[in-house]
């Protein structure tokens, strides 16, 4: 593949292929019923084809389709066991792989970017990529210094497919719900949408890493590689190496669960008040475990700023929903606008809904798995739950959006890593509000 297939009709026919598929699938699944056919292995079938489908489509078309399957795989720890196994498979192989572009056309955009001795910066080039990403690729490389680099390298039509792909998805929403459970997917587009401007220059990616690495330079816990060049479609960083957090929910040991755990949660919550950004882009493949033990953070394209931290509402809430006082916590709300200015719910109702998401700071170690997460799912998911009832009040300010799916992402990879994880103290320490 030499660039991401864009033109519109193309991307669009792909796209529309995944709830066409599976109509289809569900309309064979009845006829095999009809014939007898056991009901419980026709449905896993059903899912195992649609994953591979779904993996298929939104992989070869890379772009905002890549981009929102990386989105929808860390909410895989909430889907239910028995339907989880194929769209788990499938949704994290959209965190690192994708088919990869031509060594011509990476040659093409690094002529553009860096000129066309662009060679001459590098003492090896490896054209076969390394990883591949939603707007781009990565290649290993030999700085002239002598530095082992990681080269990204922005698919030639990314920008127009990035547009393109998540006004589609947008109109196909609701088949992608079902696959993260309690997650708003509109909202999820419409702001990944809108960060989308930023992520395409690379120069920005590049400014937000070193605001990153100068902060955690030395840092004994996190390491973020160095930023070695930069332009609007390539940015060259130091090369990293360790063990992915991928590879850590696949099939890491007790001590490194609970260490890449501890990392991740220390990070996202600290990264606010020490460097004014929050790292937004929460899936396995950002993340590496280093033989040193420390966190490796990669790719900052996407980041919130937050030059005061995070917002002291959200631990004001934590606070007062571990405190058990639902008049202060609903009077919270309503004041930053988390109810719905036209519904009237009861204190003790918004009190149950939100309590069970505080457990993680219950206690000194929570262990944070993908049950737990399900039961969070299909507590405030089910139509018939008076927390369904209560939500339905609930509001998420827009501003609040980001910073909340950027926690629950995180969320999810600490319940796909069945890490145990001191929260308590993490929030205690860095979330403004809790201790106030």
């Amino acid at each position: 593949m030499a660039d991401i297939p864009r033109r519109a009709a193309h991307r669009t026919a792909k796209l529309a292929s995944l709830p066409l598929g599976v109509a289809g699938r569900l309309a064979a699944g009845w006829g095999k019923r009809l014939t007898g056919q056991d009901a419980a292995e026709i449905s896993a079938e059903m899912s195992a084809k649609t994953a591979e489908q779904l993996f298929s489509v939104l992989g070869q078309l890379k772009g905002g389709a890549m981009k929102f399957g990386q989105a929808l795989s860390v909410f895989e720890a909430a889907v239910p066991d028995e339907m989880a196994g194929p769209y788990r498979e499938a949704l994290t192989k959209l965190q690192s792989a994708a088919p990869p572009m031509a060594a011509s056309s990476v040659h093409r955009v690094l002529d553009e970017q860096l000129g066309r001795a662009w060679r001459s910066r590098f003492s090896e080039f490896d054209d076969t990529p390394a990883a591949a990403a939603s707007i781009g690729q990565v290649h290993r490389a030999i700085w002239h210094d002598g530095r082992e680099v990681a080269v990204k390298v922005q698919y030639p039509g990314a920008d127009e497919a990035l547009r393109s792909d998540l006004r589609q998805l947008t109109r196909f929403s609701r088949l992608f719900q079902s696959l993260a459970p309690g997650a708003e997917v509109k909202p999820l587009l419409t702001e990944l949408q809108d960060r989308m401007v930023e992520e395409l220059d690379y120069r920005t990616e590049a400014d937000n890493q070193r605001a990153f690495a100068k902060v955690f330079k030395d840092d004994p816990d996190v390491r973020v590689p160095a930023v070695v060049a930069s332009s609007p479609k390539v940015v060259v960083t130091e090369w990293v190496s360790g063990t992915p957090y991928s590879r850590i929910i696949a099939d890491g040991d007790r001590e490194q669960r609970n260490t890449a755990g501890q990392l991740l949660a220390e990070f996202h919550y600290s990264a606010p008040s020490r460097v004014g950004l929050l790292h937004a882009d929460p899936h396995p493949g950002n993340f590496m475990l280093l033989p040193d033990g420390r966190l490796a953070v990669i790719d900052f394209g996407a980041v919130s700023r937050l030059p005061d931290g995070l917002p002291a509402t959200f631990g004001r809430m934590i606070r007062l929903a571990l405190e058990d006082k639902s008049t202060e916590l609903l009077e919270l709300l309503r004041a930053e606008r988390f109810v719905q200015p036209d519904r009237e719910v009861r204190a003790e109702d918004v009190l149950a809904y939100l309590a069970p998401f505080v457990d993680p700071v219950r206690t000194s170690k929570f262990h944070f798995t993908r049950r737990w997460l399900q039961r969070q799912a299909e507590r405030v998911g089910d139509l018939r739950s008076p927390d369904f009832r209560t939500g339905r009040s609930l509001n998420l300010p827009p501003d609040y959006l980001l910073i909340h799916r950027v926690t629950l992402g995180a969320t999810g990879i600490l319940c796909q890593l069945d890490a145990e994880v001191d929260a308590r103290s993490v929030i205690a320490r860095w979330q403004p509000g809790f201790t106030d």
